[in-house]
């Protein structure tokens, strides 16, 4: 059943209601037991689940800090030039504000460095890969990748980069932090626990506080416009909602009660090639991995908390604004007149039928830009527990 905005907003804000009364708080806390180590705490906002951690990662304090530093270091690449951080910025909501992405080694990624807010929520991860279905696996892909290079660490250099982690004697501390949260092992600094690690901390990155989630819990106001825009886009005339009407403004969601997790990608007309309905090469979606004509293009509807801040957008970062990605929706897709992409995308074959029937005029697109910046968490992209702690301490 496809519901509107009113019924959507009074449901939802009803339920937060009651259980912001029912546990005393704005939040939810809940206990995951770690397998002997100390039960970690989950604080989470009240409409948010609770998230699924792997029974052979369980969460720990020590190791989300451990996971921090990692995450951080720039050692950890095989130059020891660049860390995930340096494509994932805490105030960008841990994009980089590029199109592309650049790896270690000056290589440009062609698709765009995604956001890791909520990123524990994400059914897949990247793109485009349904086979990535844990932070664990898909960490080997910027680790490891060779096409293209990102973290640059290969056969050649695997052992050297843990040697600097064996060696080091700063503050990040590893040979003690590995030891203590890794205890047992005869090898604790090994490249399995360095993915464990850095997976636990990104799981932390939860981003629920929101002038929206505000709204929701009855403690802050939206304009009319905001209002207006929220109407229309958990409306079907808008369409939004379809593929970004989650908690998480997203539609691939897992979490530690769910039974069945959807993962769909979606052509939204961006291109069409020569009228054929291609796309360009090295980012055709889905069909790079299956090579069936109906997943050309077809990537995965990211996460819109936080969007003001993760410009330029779309998976090739090729449209600039909010603006300009509402107005391509509300004109069925991407008409591109000239160049090495020429092409139609509006009558691409192989575009999701709901994007024909999005029609909004100027102000209704302006009033869903004035929505979507009320999802911006200024807490989140502020908070000192996920910033770089080798230069908070």
């Amino acid at each position: 059943m496809k519901r509107g905005a009113p019924v959507i907003a009074a449901g939802a804000a009803a339920a937060v209601l009651a259980a912001v009364a029912a546990c005393g708080g704005g939040g939810t806390t809940l206990n995951e037991e770690t397998g002997g180590s100390a039960a970690w705490t989950w604080t989470l906002p009240a409409h948010f689940p609770e998230p699924k951690v792997p029974a052979d990662n369980p969460m720990s304090a020590a190791k989300v800090e451990l996971g921090r530093f990692l995450f951080y270091d720039p050692r950890l690449s095989g130059n020891g030039e660049q860390s995930c951080g340096s494509c994932h910025l805490q105030a960008l909501a841990f994009t980089d504000g590029r199109a592309t992405a650049v790896g270690s080694t000056g290589e440009a990624h062609p698709r765009a460095a995604q956001p890791l807010s909520n990123v524990v929520y994400n059914a897949t991860l990247t793109w485009a890969n349904p086979s990535l279905v844990t932070l664990e696996r898909q960490m080997e892909t910027p680790l490891f990748g060779e096409r293209p290079v990102e973290m640059g660490v290969n056969d050649a250099n695997k052992a050297a980069v843990l040697q600097r982690l064996r060696a080091d004697s700063g503050i990040a501390g590893y040979p003690a932090r590995f030891a203590a949260v890794f205890a047992g092992e005869a090898e604790p600094v090994s490249w399995a626990n360095v993915i464990k690690a850095i997976a636990a901390f990104e799981r932390t990155l939860i981003s629920g506080r929101s002038r929206y989630d505000q709204w929701l819990a009855g403690q802050a106001a939206l304009s009319e416009a905001e209002q207006r825009g929220m109407k229309l886009f958990f409306g079907e005339k808008a369409e939004c909602f379809h593929c970004h009407g989650s908690f998480n403004f997203n539609d691939q969601i897992v979490h530690a009660r769910s039974r069945v997790v959807e993962t769909p990608f979606h052509n939204t007309g961006l291109y069409n090639l020569g009228g054929t309905g291609a796309y360009p090469e090295d980012n055709r979606g889905v069909f790079e991995l299956t090579a069936k004509a109906a997943d050309m293009g077809a990537f995965r509807a990211p996460s819109l908390r936080n969007v003001e801040v993760t410009a330029p957008y779309m998976h090739d970062g090729s449209i600039a604004t909010l603006a300009e990605v509402v107005a391509t929706y509300a004109a069925g897709g991407r008409h591109i007149a000239s160049g090495p992409y020429a092409g139609d995308g509006r009558a691409n074959p192989y575009k999701d039928p709901l994007v024909s029937r999005i029609e909004l005029d100027a102000q209704e697109q302006a009033d869903i830009v004035a929505f979507l910046k009320t999802l911006t968490d200024h807490d989140f992209l502020t908070d000192p527990n996920h910033a770089d702690p080798f230069t908070t301490h």
